[in-house]
């Protein structure tokens, strides 16, 4: 699943490619608005809180749209045109002015709001580290409300914290040497996230470090645990350990980790070295 940093990446590849232009023709093919046409709008901005993208038009709207797991954005130039089977998974096309089209591909969440009430599409969610107006205060304060919920859980709250997925909460909680299901009030939270904020920002934003949290860019090398079950610890050797995400159960995704750096509170788990 895209997390923070993909979507941010994503609107920042959008800014440069689109901003400014005007689109000649497009709709909506899904969402509140279907079978609206964008003809004559001005694309004005893009912005992003936690995994959800806003595209802001000249006429006082905003266009809404999540990608869960399987949505996608794509540009085809002048004269070009996606393959048959691709184009019907389409539920937002724009004709740009210069012809390109941009095409928002099998969107679970397409939405148009009015550009003064975006807060009722996103103002559920919580602080983002990616964000001008990230407050780690809040974030902290709002993981704090219930300590002990499982680590895990409590960071892919996008309502406590927006942007952190799967794929980084396992590894912050590597890096912090937490087990995933221990209480998030046995951690220190500012520590926490600080660190959070940190790595989704460098991924974000530095040229060769998306999503690479190990520093090693090497196939198989480039994330400390997820991903890696039953595979050494690149730390200690320690084979690591997954538990398969529950059925229906949003707190219970596929769950990496060490069990030796990682020790269940309270207790020391070698587990099993290579």
């Amino acid at each position: 699943m895209p997390e923070g940093d993909s979507v941010f990446r994503l609107r920042r590849r959008l800014e440069a490619a689109t901003v400014g232009a005007r689109v000649r023709d497009g709709e909506l093919r899904s969402g509140n608005a279907a079978g609206r046409s964008l003809a004559g709008l001005r694309i004005e901005g893009y912005a992003t809180h936690g995994k959800h993208l806003l595209t802001r038009f000249d006429d006082g709207t905003t266009l809404h749209t999540h990608l869960r797991m399987q949505g996608g954005w794509t540009i085809t130039r002048s004269g070009r045109s996606l393959p048959t089977a691709v184009r019907e998974t389409a539920r937002v096309r724009l004709r740009l002015d210069d012809g390109r089209e941009v095409w928002g591909l099998d969107l679970p969440v397409v939405e148009l709001v009015a550009t003064a009430r975006e807060g009722d599409a996103i103002g559920h969610l919580g602080p983002d580290p990616l964000r001008d107006d990230w407050d780690a205060a809040e974030a902290a304060r709002r993981l704090s409300r219930r300590p002990d919920r499982p680590f895990v859980a409590a960071l892919l709250d996008q309502t406590a914290v927006a942007g952190l997925g799967n794929l980084w909460v396992n590894e912050l909680a590597f890096l912090r040497g937490i087990h995933p299901f221990a209480p998030i009030g046995r951690t220190d939270l500012d520590a926490l996230l600080a660190l959070a904020a940190r790595c989704l920002r460098v991924s974000a934003t530095v040229p060769g470090m998306y999503q690479l949290t190990t520093g090693d860019r090497r196939k198989g090398a480039s994330h400390w645990v997820a991903g890696r079950a039953g595979r050494p610890c690149l730390r200690c050797g320690t084979r690591v350990r997954v538990r398969d995400e529950v059925q229906n159960d949003p707190e219970q995704r596929r769950t990496w980790w060490c069990p030796r750096c990682q020790p269940v509170p309270g207790t020391v788990d070698v587990g099993t070295p290579e």
